[in-house]
């Protein structure tokens, strides 16, 4: 049987990451997985995790299975980092939250439980949009729909287009929103602008969805939870999907969340008894290690104070590399304006770049970046700058 499949094709991103650890160049550049690179181009460990781990290792006794939804203390300092430890929804119960292989096992597990509940709906997706997100909910048998949400011309959210998409949604179709740091594009809603989409998703009956893998990447921990907040309203129901990869640099650990808030508290926990069966047929039960971690972190004073000023310290650095981008290419004399990429917010950018300039910067630099122009500003340094604005000036001169 097996000699009769034909071979997939590799994932767009994860298949760069294996083409660039193949470049024998000492000057390859790597702009195209979503990981943090520090000054020196590494993954660091944060200072409060291996400060956790110690704590943790010195003073566990057993290695047994986790609950089908993980971790109690894991989920109720989730919720309380999501919206705030006095919020409603938590005072009421009206939110569940279940432990999660990272944000992406968060998403698939949500996609599970919308199949097995709602079956029929459609899953909306901006444009453009993570590329695994369309993957996630058709695997689970969901139809997957789009709406506006980049302007190329303008560099910044096509709200209209949006708004006008979001109000022809059917009632109990689901709604994808990417809570900060939109992944590819870098544009975030502003505060008006959730409040308005918050509207209409009251307004129409839809069930909204929040992929919030970078809590504190964009403007601040609590900041960047105004999404979640806006449309957290008395009766409105919601998911999210989340993901400490990014914010605790505990990427291998696979440490996630889906968070499910209902209109009643019994209602969340009839909810909840389906999560736990989807959980149960995919992986039994989730992973430990990284969880402890972040209950161990958000939990303690000390290290909770650590831990947020190294998310301070990551979110500040990826933002001076996006000023020091748009500098650098000024200075080696190119006319397009990139001046938008110091306006945008968290891990990526739509560099505007084409296919033909990006298979040109691979080919002739090895600076690796997805098909689609999408940048990951966090592998950019101040030792790798010059080198890449080089390459990207003569690749704008040279290919069209």
């Amino acid at each position: 049987m097996f000699e009769k499949i034909v071979p997939a094709p590799p994932d767009a991103i994860l298949g760069l990451t294996e083409a660039y650890k193949a470049d024998p160049n000492p000057n390859k550049i790597n702009l195209g997985v979503g990981v943090y690179k520090d000054a020196n181009g590494h993954t660091p460990i944060l200072q409060a995790v291996k400060r956790a781990e110690e704590r943790i290792l010195a003073q566990e006794t057993s290695k047994t299975y986790l609950g089908i939804d993980g971790s109690p203390a894991y989920a109720a300092a989730t919720r309380a980092l999501l919206f705030g430890p006095e919020h409603e929804v938590i005072a009421s119960g009206r939110a569940v939250t279940a432990q999660a292989p990272g944000g992406t096992g968060a998403l698939r597990v949500a996609a599970d439980f919308l199949a097995r509940t709602q079956p029929g709906t459609t899953v909306w997706l901006s444009t453009p949009t993570w590329p695994n997100h369309p993957n996630i909910f058709r695997a689970a048998g969901l139809e997957v729909a789009s709406y506006p949400y980049f302007d190329s011309r303008t560099n910044d959210v096509a709200f209209e287009a949006m708004l006008e998409t979001l109000r022809t949604i059917p009632a109990g179709d689901v709604l994808v929103l990417h809570a900060c740091c939109h992944n590819p594009t870098g544009v975030d809603l502003s505060s008006a602008q959730w409040a308005q989409v918050a509207e209409v998703v009251a307004e129409r009956g839809i069930l909204p969805l929040l992929d919030f893998a970078y809590q504190g990447f964009a403007q601040g921990l609590t900041e960047d939870a105004a999404g979640v907040l806006a449309l957290t309203r008395p009766g409105q129901e919601l998911l999210i999907a989340n993901s400490y990869s990014k914010n605790f640099g505990l990427y291998s650990e696979r440490v996630g969340a889906l968070t499910l808030v209902a209109a009643t508290p019994d209602a969340a926990q009839a909810a909840l008894s389906h999560v736990k069966q989807v959980i149960r047929a995919n992986y039994s039960n989730p992973p430990a290690h990284g969880a402890a971690i972040v209950t161990t972190v958000l939990n303690d004073a000390e290290l909770r104070r650590l831990w947020e000023a190294e998310v301070a310290a990551m979110r500040e650095r990826i933002n001076t590399m996006r000023h020091l981008f748009v500098e650098t290419l000024n200075e080696k004399g190119v006319q397009t304006d990139f001046s938008f990429i110091a306006r945008q917010r968290g891990m990526f950018s739509f560099s505007g770049l084409t296919p033909e300039q990006v298979k040109a910067l691979r080919e002739r630099y090895s600076i690796y970046i997805v098909g689609s122009g999408r940048i990951n500003v966090a592998g950019m340094t101040e030792a790798n700058m010059d080198y890449l604005c080089s390459a990207i000036a003569d690749v704008l001169a040279t290919v069209a």
